[in-house]
């Protein structure tokens, strides 16, 4: 009898104030989670330069970050157990506005890493807590809608990031790209505390127990797995002893959190992989944000080293995807309940697949309309795709799920979209070496066009300097331009892979049910 009332008032919860006043709380807290995943990388060379070291270790700035939010993805349902999911929430804000705050008051790269770290442990709980209480806060059949809000934030922010990064970096200083966490933050806790409720099965519980056991192997797994993909491609992956090791311990431990997370109490709930639509709509979305990561990461710095853009100009060309994104989610709020949202997804997986291949046919004389145009389809993609997949994954779990649901895909995307900037990293780099090995046979004596253009050069530079000297620097001219060639030949093909990996996984949106609006999970 207790447990039928339990469920009977699962059921018949509702939150007392209006659902898009509950909205703000957790879009505010959402958009300062993720703008933070993106808003550091054009400011980089600055922190380097601030903490003298080089670009290789700032990099850690990023990854700590990463690693962090990864590991407190997982605890949130334990957390949101242990106190009340209300006061988890407000306090994961508190302490990711005081560790942003610490970020820029930073004088070491030591304690910027720590700063990040503590930054990263607050944040983790953000976005999966403020999408489970949107989901549950609307009926089911107003979810498009908000999704659609949601959505725009999601993926928005991280497009918004290196343009607010660079324009702040290059007008002030880069310690005020966290500084502007502060009065987000503030708001966040004021609406939280006034707007949110617990409903029953997110109260705070007696006799909750911590899974150490399976918190411990998450953190050595994701921390191990963060390493490997920061510095493989640098130590040339296994080739280097240590990464061996380190791979070894990674899937170790790896192997052993998720066997550990079959028994009852564990650190997440591991059987709602037997849901077919969030299983396949959750390994979707990883792809989509792998995608999205990397090509916001080399974007940029396609335009900056070889389109020899500015920090913020590179930053700037990714707004069209912001536009883009917010017209997909106008026209998805309206058709959502008009149109079947795996037809949205098929879409918007079609436009992302062609964005990438426009992007893998770019050249050294394209002009900015060029960078504009796929960038814009892309972002339409992204806003027709995400939305759908969203709500179509949780369509068949019920409002006591949630929290684990989305703190489950919300690490499961943080693990996607750091595995896809370091592929995306290393296969840039081995096709500019691949394409230079088949391109440098062609800067021989025997070949007439380059003989041509090097006698061309030379004489140019005759005008300024010794024959001697003009025949040296010709030489390297000529090798500096098929340097230039082999390095857009490795984006290019980047580009394209990003494109087609989008196209692949269109099939298994067929594998996801569809139901109608008005159905409510909460009646299974």
């Amino acid at each position: 009898m207790t447990n039928s009332a339990e469920t009977t008032e699962q059921e018949v919860w509702q939150p007392k104030h209006n659902p898009w006043l509950i909205a703000l709380p957790t879009i505010f807290a959402a958009f300062m989670f993720v703008l933070d995943e993106t808003i550091a990388n054009v400011a980089l060379p600055h922190m380097a330069g601030t903490f003298s070291v080089s670009r290789e270790e700032s990099t850690w700035i990023l990854t700590s970050y990463l690693v962090a939010s990864g590991i407190a993805i997982t605890a949130v349902d334990w957390f949101s157990k242990l106190v009340g999911r209300k006061n988890f929430f407000i306090f994961s804000v508190i302490l990711f506005t005081v560790s942003s705050v610490l970020c820029g008051l930073s004088n070491s790269i030591e304690m910027i890493i720590l700063a990040r770290i503590l930054q990263g442990f607050g944040g983790g709980g953000l976005l999966p807590v403020s999408q489970a209480v949107l989901l549950e806060s609307f009926k089911p059949k107003e979810r498009g809608r908000a999704m659609a809000v949601f959505g725009l934030v999601v993926v928005v922010a991280p497009i918004i990031g290196p343009v607010l990064g660079g324009w702040i970096t290059d007008n002030y200083a880069w310690p005020w790209i966290f500084f502007i966490n502060l009065p987000f933050g503030i708001l966040t806790v004021t609406l939280a505390k006034m707007l949110l409720e617990d409903p029953p099965y997110a109260r705070k519980q007696d006799n909750v127990k911590m899974d150490f056991k399976g918190f411990f192997l998450l953190t050595v797994w994701l921390t191990t797995l963060q390493i490997i993909l920061d510095k493989g491609n640098n130590a040339d992956w296994f080739n280097a002893p240590w990464i061996c090791r380190l791979s070894i311990i990674c899937v170790l431990t790896g192997f052993l959190f998720f066997v550990s997370q079959r028994r009852k109490d564990s650190l997440v709930d591991l059987s709602i992989f037997k849901d077919v639509n969030f299983t396949v709509g959750t390994f979707i979305q990883v792809i989509i944000q792998a995608v999205l990561l990397a090509s916001v990461a080399i974007l940029p710095q396609f335009l900056q080293s070889v389109m020899g853009y500015t920090a913020f100009l590179s930053g700037l060309t990714i707004m069209p995807r912001g536009v883009g994104a917010l017209t997909s989610m106008v026209l998805f709020g309206i058709l959502s309940t008009k149109i079947d949202n795996r037809l949205l997804a098929v879409v918007g997986l079609a436009l992302i697949g062609t964005a990438g291949l426009e992007f893998g046919f770019l050249n050294l004389q394209i002009s900015s309309m060029n960078i504009v145009i796929p960038n814009f389809i892309f972002g339409l993609g992204m806003g027709f795709a995400m939305m759908p997949l969203v709500s179509l994954s949780v369509a068949t779990l019920s409002n006591a799920q949630m929290t684990n649901a989305s703190g489950l895909q919300s690490l499961l995307k943080n693990i996607g979209g750091a595995i896809g900037t370091s592929l995306v990293s290393t296969m840039i780099s081995r096709f500019s070496q691949m394409h230079q090995f088949m391109m440098v046979g062609n800067l021989s004596p025997l070949n007439p066009v380059f003989t041509a253009k090097f006698e061309a050069t030379k004489a140019a530079l005759c005008a300024y300097m010794h024959s001697s000297v003009a025949d040296y620097a010709a030489q390297y001219s000529l090798y500096g331009e098929l340097l230039k060639q082999s390095t857009l030949w490795g984006f290019m093909e980047s580009f394209r892979i990003c494109g087609l990996a989008s196209i692949v996984v269109i099939p298994l949106v067929l594998l996801i049910k569809n139901f109608p609006k008005e159905e409510s999970v909460e009646k299974k």
